[in-house]
């Protein structure tokens, strides 16, 4: 009799233990846990810990509740302005009510991707190219409240949508390069303009000032040559200042005519003019430094002419 309520005990405590293994599930805490009895759900929704179901009658469903990175196939499409682009996306959402999100939708991750795909090929349609390229924050959020209008009676709650890429065709892409490159050159000549505007202004206000002292053009060329003196491998050509060789005429006489003023070339009569001995080879070279002397230059041309020898009938005479 004891051996057989020992086997009994043994018998129950075993069936206890399988029952309650069958029986107990460990729902973790970023879950949430959904009971079907007989297939019909139960209302209560398990919380994250320990719990139990009843074995072969109910079957529990565990339903992830963190937030899901979905990642958007690239998709081709035409824009507004009819340029042909590659689109790809990413969509952050996560399950807020587990109930509808196993009930409403066969498989709400696929139900998502498919959202996402259409709704992208719908923005891009509706977009222009500039759009696409600089003012993605609005494409974000249009393409955002497209796909969570109809995951709401999923369950299901859209954080954020991202537009990751636009994919140009190689034509685009250079055509958008060259008129990069001509607007940059554009706003170049521009900004050179401007500097020699302004440049002008300022050479007109410094010549207007180194109008008033004559010393100041000396002084910028002398600061023009050091800087230039300053690089070992350049030819320096100075350009000499006019106004520095008329300060030196001014400043020395000349030699030829303080000569000429000293030592007159000496002359004959008016009436008769010069005779043949007063042009001799002694008072010759006298004659000639005074005929360079710049004074001597005052006379009329007939006293020059005077100069001459007499001609071969008057020396027979005066020989007779």
């Amino acid at each position: 009799m004891v051996e057989e309520l020992l086997t009994a005990a043994i018998a129950t405590g075993v069936a206890a233990v399988v029952y309650v293994g069958a029986a107990a599930r460990v729902v973790k805490q970023y879950e949430r846990g959904l009971v079907f009895r007989f297939g019909r759900l139960r209302e209560e929704i398990r919380q994250p810990g320990f719990t139990t179901i009843v074995p072969f009658v109910e079957r529990l469903r565990k339903v992830n509740m963190q937030i899901v990175t979905l990642p958007v196939p690239a998709q081709e499409g035409i824009t507004r302005d009819n340029v042909t682009v590659r689109v790809d996306a990413v969509v952050y959402f996560k399950v807020v009510d587990p109930a509808s999100a196993i009930v409403a939708v066969e498989d709400y991750r696929f139900a998502v991707s498919q959202m996402a795909q259409t709704s992208l090929r719908s923005i891009i349609g509706k977009s222009d190219l500039d759009d696409l390229l600089s003012n993605r924050e609005m494409l974000n959020q249009g393409l955002e409240l497209m796909i969570d209008s109809p995951a709401v009676g999923w369950g299901v709650q859209i954080d954020r949508v991202e537009i990751k890429d636009v994919s140009l065709p190689e034509t685009m892409k250079r055509s958008m390069a060259r008129q990069a490159e001509a607007d940059r050159e554009r706003r170049a000549r521009v900004i050179n303009a401007d500097a020699e505007l302004q440049a002008s202004h300022k050479l007109a206000e410094a010549a207007e000032v180194m109008s008033e002292q004559p010393a100041a053009l000396q002084l910028r060329l002398l600061h023009t040559i050091v800087a230039v003196a300053a690089e070992k491998n350049s030819t320096l050509v100075l350009p000499f200042p006019v106004e520095l060789l008329r300060f030196l005429e001014r400043a020395v006489p000349p030699p030829a005519a303080a000569s000429a003023r000293e030592e007159p070339a000496p002359a004959g009569p008016a009436s008769e003019g010069p005779g043949p001995a007063e042009v001799d080879g002694s008072s010759a070279p006298d004659a000639l430094d005074g005929a360079l002397a710049p004074d001597a230059l005052d006379g009329s041309a007939d006293g020059l002419m005077l100069d001459a020898p007499p001609p071969q009938e008057e020396r027979d005479g005066l020989r007779e």
